[in-house]
């Protein structure tokens, strides 16, 4: 080393100052385009470590079990299946007046989804136009002259158009004002009759095809018509699965309900057909499965039950003449879902990906409750979280020499006037970069003596550092 120049501030290049914000904005620019990668620090704690496996265990059993298994999450699937519905009873009744066939208690008789089997009537005989005393449940009809009666007068509720006359009921209970209507109303001469004595026994015919157009897959919903199979078979859970005839009392009785009372009252019952198709299987595997209940609210006696009204027209010397009736039953509703999967491996690779991600959970949670509850979580977070600058960092040495073309130290662009130096500063000639913080170079930074107080300098630009700055 030679002897320092005379004494010189050592200060470094002063840059123009910039704004707060221009710096930021620039900063946070920057610091997007860093690269962050994981740090491996083994933790000897035997409790942290049985919770991590424990997630993950259990992340991969969900996994394997419900996702791969139980939802088949390797297919792809498509739901809804374009479907059609035919249905045909048959069966013979009688009530007290007369025998029915299907062709009085099927409403409608066309065969389709929705139907109803008449179980109880009540008929109105002989109804012609005329006049009568209108019905006491129709509300405000009841009088005691006839002042109380509007003629002209018509009520949504009522059966006819008000005369303007008070008469007597047909009971003779009572008057009630008088109607132009179809004579007598419904709750004058009403005749009940039951049809429920061997509508238990009808049977239905479900026939119902589906197709998925995605799978170019179609099925006919029984197990075929092999040696006459279909004439002789009833559906029943345990001997004939997939038989599609029902009885009208089986199907009452697996949807929980009591066929007397629901043949008195009217019902809907639902008949669920639900195909469920793994198409990875040979097409015989894939067969529908059939569930029943009651739609309509049996608790809500205003909408429980299910009645309608119908009118058979005829002429009767030379009069026009009808039969009102009143028809309580069961109304059948068959509804179809379904759904098909097939092997592809779009979704299996999601699937996967899916579930190597989510293993990571149990990293985050460990790692969450390694840095907040443990006691030595400081210690934990000084370890785990590391900044590594773009370049490693040259060691800076106070020095006061500026760089000369002049050589020293024997090499090629020293920045001082040669001069021999003590063994122990030659060992400075070799440049010896560290890898430092930036707390540790701006430690270096701030000492920066003009000179040793043996009056030498230390070339800190032949370490490849600015003076007083770190690179």
């Amino acid at each position: 080393l030679h002897r320092a120049a005379p004494r010189q501030p050592c200060t470094g290049a002063k840059t123009p100052a910039r704004r707060p914000r221009a710096v930021g904005c620039r900063r946070c620019f920057w610091e997007f385009w860093n690269y962050e990668t994981p740090k491996v620090i083994v933790v000897k704690n035997h409790s942290l470590g049985i919770m991590y496996r424990g997630v993950q265990l259990l992340i991969l059993l969900y996994f394997i079990w419900y996702v791969f298994i139980i939802q088949k999450g390797y297919q792809e699937r498509e739901m809804g299946p374009e479907s059609s519905v035919v249905t045909k009873v048959k069966g013979v009744t009688r009530s007290h007046n007369k025998v029915w066939d299907v062709e009085e208690y099927v409403k409608p008789a066309e065969g389709g989804s929705v139907f109803s089997i008449l179980t109880r009537v009540e008929v109105t005989h002989s109804q012609t136009l005329e006049t009568c005393p209108e019905s006491l449940e129709v509300p405000h009809s009841a009088c005691r002259s006839d002042s109380d009666c509007v003629a002209g007068e018509t009520d949504m509720l009522g059966n006819g158009e008000r005369t303007g006359r008070c008469v007597p009921y047909y009971s003779g209970l009572g008057k009630t004002c008088e109607v132009a209507a179809w004579c007598p109303v419904e709750d004058g001469r009403t005749v009940s009759e039951s049809l429920g004595k061997m509508a238990a026994q009808f049977t239905i015919l479900i026939k119902n095809n589906i197709h998925f157009p995605r799978f170019r897959f179609s099925k006919y919903g029984s197990a075929g018509d092999k040696n006459g199979y279909l004439k002789g078979c009833t559906f029943n859970e345990t001997t004939d699965l997939y038989c599609p005839i029902f009885r009208l009392g089986s199907i009452v009785e697996q949807a929980g309900e009591n066929f007397t009372a629901l043949a008195e009252q009217g019902g809907v019952i639902g008949v669920i057909i639900d195909w469920n198709c793994n198409l990875d299987l040979p097409d015989s595997s894939c067969n529908p499965s059939y569930s029943f209940r009651r739609l309509d609210p049996k608790r809500i006696q205003v909408s429980s039950g299910y009645n309608y009204r119908f009118a058979k027209y005829y002429n009767c010397n030379g009069t026009s003449t009808r039969s009102l009736i009143k028809a309580y039953g069961i109304r059948i509703d068959v509804i179809v879902h379904g759904q098909a999967g097939k092997f592809s491996l779009i979704p299996t690779i999601i699937n996967l990906a899916m579930a190597l991600t989510s293993v990571g959970v149990g990293s985050f949670l460990c790692d969450w409750i390694l840095l907040t509850f443990l006691n030595k979580n400081d210690a934990y977070s000084a370890r785990k979280f590391d900044q590594v600058p773009a370049r490693p960092l040259a060691m800076t040495l106070p020095c006061s020499c500026q760089r000369s073309p002049s050589p020293g130290l024997g090499g090629k662009g020293a920045m001082c006037p040669a001069r021999p130096s003590p063994p122990a500063l030659q060992l400075l000639s070799h440049v010896v970069f560290l890898p430092i913080t930036d707390a540790a170079a701006w430690h270096l930074e701030s000492q920066c003596p003009e000179t040793r107080p043996d009056g030498l300098s230390l070339p800190l630009r032949a370490l490849g550092v600015p003076c007083g700055q770190p690179a």
